[in-house]
């Protein structure tokens, strides 16, 4: 009988192995995308970039559309959106807008109460311009460093991935080429024997 504590271990141990095998799987569709390294790479940092702003809900259309525009990758901008999931979310915007009140010199616009009332719902949609507002300085602020970091990063793996793609598939060309010399050779030495005959 399998007890207790060995159990929870084992799925734990899945789980981690399950979660490193979805990262994995992830990084090598992203890097397979087709395209320039380059217009891979600038689709994704946007995608990082706005997936930094508090657009949540609306931050794919908007990646497509502007790498549509400037003619990037529309894949890869749509997954660097992605840096805000339902995950992140909170974290992301607690920073941006962290960063941002202090950018601006905003007051805390917020102050949790212990129990909400409607008043205290009312006075907090009333402040929203200013969180949104905040929260869209620091997102800006935050978002370009890491759209600068990303590019380069995925610039890199992509452009590796492309060049050892591109050495295997000259290494194939010539191992078909050497095989229909080969073929050749072969039917002419075979019309030889055949015409000595």
């Amino acid at each position: 009988m399998v007890n207790r504590l060995d159990k929870q271990l084992d799925i734990k141990s899945f789980q981690k192995q399950n979660l490193a095998g979805i990262f994995r799987r992830l990084y090598e569709r992203f890097i397979m995308i087709r395209g320039e390294p380059r217009e891979v790479a600038l689709g994704f940092a946007l995608g990082i970039f706005i997936g930094m702003t508090p657009t949540v809900g609306v931050q794919t259309p908007i990646a497509i559309f502007f790498a549509a525009l400037f003619k990037w990758s529309k894949l890869s901008a749509a997954i660097g959106v992605w840096i805000s999931n339902p995950f992140t979310v909170p974290i992301i915007y607690g920073v941006t807008y962290i960063t941002g009140a202090k950018l601006l010199n905003l007051d805390p616009v917020f102050n949790m109460p212990l129990s909400p009332t409607w008043s205290t719902l009312k006075a907090m949609l009333q402040k929203a311009p200013r969180a949104f507002g905040a929260m869209t300085v620091g997102g800006a602020i935050l978002g370009l460093p890491l759209a600068i970091f990303s590019y380069y990063l995925s610039y890199a793996a992509v452009d590796k991935y492309q060049k050892g793609v591109k050495v295997k598939l000259a290494g194939t060309k010539e191992k078909v080429k050497k095989k229909i010399e080969e073929r050749k050779i072969h039917k002419a030495e075979v019309r030889s024997q055949k015409s000595e005959d």
